[in-house]
């Protein structure tokens, strides 16, 4: 009998379960892999393997819509701004990459479970403190630390790996003791990652995000935003580290010293190149889903000059088909222009709010200095830069000359911003 790539594909997967099992749930875990693989082989068909996050099959276009298809964006509201399109998930929001311009947004504040999305801040926080090359050995309490049947690569107690390895299972196979591991490398503890997570989502603005887990498993006290999740995406992005493995689509993990098989792992983002619903454009990305989250997506693409992601809560199992049709929306009708030298409305010093205080220690305003880079908008056109207000945020920048942030703003939504050395 001959079997085409995917087949072999599924084979080595299942086989990886079988040798050396470590304790005797594993063993059964192991021996029902091979009935599986039995049944396989005598029925002649293959079914496609769930050997991490449930994903629900994308339905673009359900018949009948569901009750949120009909809930208007908020953004629908601005004048002179182009109606989005009916998606069916609950919550939505559309960022520009390069100045943090919110081009779509629906139910944007609405607090809900993010799952396994959370990995992006995760993975930021790896890169950022761990060297890629650096091996470690799993510890117990990583490996047997999540619950049955969730995410996972099988790593073992006292199994070698290195840390880009463990970035890699985490972005690409979403495995959920790698998370685990990660936090302990980096804080000692998993209660001290936490910490660091959350200390971090203020550093970038977030007023309704609460992680308690470096995964995004299940849990009351784990929840965020839509307007949250766009602005974790749009301050991971720029680091070229966390691009790196949230774009990456395949990796291999070769034999380790408890694991005599390669495992092969793929991106579970189906809009990336080559995959089941690619779409012209797409980077990269991380899916999510838990049972009380639905499904979840965070979603980074580029055309022309215009870098846009897309991040998606409590989807219908239509994250895909959403995602596509805001990504539509969102290069056919928007476009970047330079504020540079453009004369600004400057907002008075009550109107900063509570979330612009928080970011890098705020405190009074001072005289401007001269403006040197970066000063964009990202709007429709029919939105003039006059129509533009501005929030300036002073920076004090330890590790070297404090500048200036000007965040802009169209009729109360963020539309673009800018920088100045001072």
């Amino acid at each position: 009998m001959l079997y085409n790539s995917r087949t072999v594909s599924f084979f080595k997967r299942v086989r990886q379960m079988l040798p050396g099992p470590s304790d005797k749930m594993m063993c059964m875990a192991r021996r029902g892999a091979a009935m599986l693989l039995a049944a396989v082989l005598a029925a002649g068909t293959l079914p496609v393997p769930v050997l991490a996050e449930q994903q629900v099959t994308p339905t673009p276009t359900p018949d009948p819509h569901g009750p949120w298809y009909y809930e208007p964006a908020q953004t629908d509201s601005l004048p002179d701004w182009p109606a989005g399109p009916g998606i069916e998930s609950q919550c939505a929001v559309m960022i520009d990459l390069s100045n943090g311009g919110i081009l779509y947004s629906k139910n944007a504040d609405m607090v809900m479970y993010p799952a396994s999305i959370t990995k992006i801040l995760t993975c930021l926080l790896a890169v950022e403190n761990l060297d890629p090359a650096m091996s470690f050995v799993m510890t117990e309490s990583a490996a047997f630390g999540i619950e049955s049947g969730s995410s996972s690569i099988y790593a073992d107690t006292d199994e070698v790996f290195t840390v880009e390895q463990a970035i890699m299972a985490l972005m690409l196979e979403s495995a959920n003791e790698m998370a685990l591991m990660l936090g302990e490398l980096v804080s000692g503890s998993e209660k001290k990652f936490v910490e660091m997570m959350n200390e971090r989502v203020v550093k970038f603005g977030c007023t309704h995000t609460h992680f308690n887990n470096p995964n995004g498993l299940p849990d009351e006290n784990h929840y965020t935003t839509a307007s949250d999740m766009a602005k974790i995406a749009f301050e991971c992005w720029k680091d070229p580290r966390f691009r790196h493995y949230v774009t990456t689509s395949y990796y291999d993990i070769p034999p380790t010293n408890k694991q005599s098989e390669t495992r092969y792992m793929s991106n579970h983002h189906k809009m990336m190149e080559g995959k089941d619903y690619a779409y012209d454009g797409v980077l990269g990305g991380k899916t999510g889903y838990t049972e009380a989250a639905g499904n979840t997506l965070v979603t980074y693409a580029q055309r022309g000059d215009l870098s846009l992601a897309v991040v998606i809560l409590n989807s219908p199992g239509t994250t895909y088909g959403d995602t596509a049709a805001l990504l539509d929306y969102g290069f056919a009708s928007f476009s970047r222009k330079d504020m540079t030298g453009v004369m600004r409305r400057e907002t008075p010093e009550e109107a900063v709010t509570s979330e612009f205080r928080a970011l890098a220690g705020y405190r009074a305003p001072f005289p401007a200095a001269q403006r040197t880079s970066g000063f964009t908008i990202t709007v429709p056109e029919g939105v003039s830069a006059d129509r533009i207000d501005v929030i300036r945020i002073p920076h004090k920048n330890a590790p070297g000359r404090p500048f200036n942030e000007y965040v802009y703003y169209y009729e109360g939504n963020r539309a673009g911003s800018g920088w100045e050395y001072l």
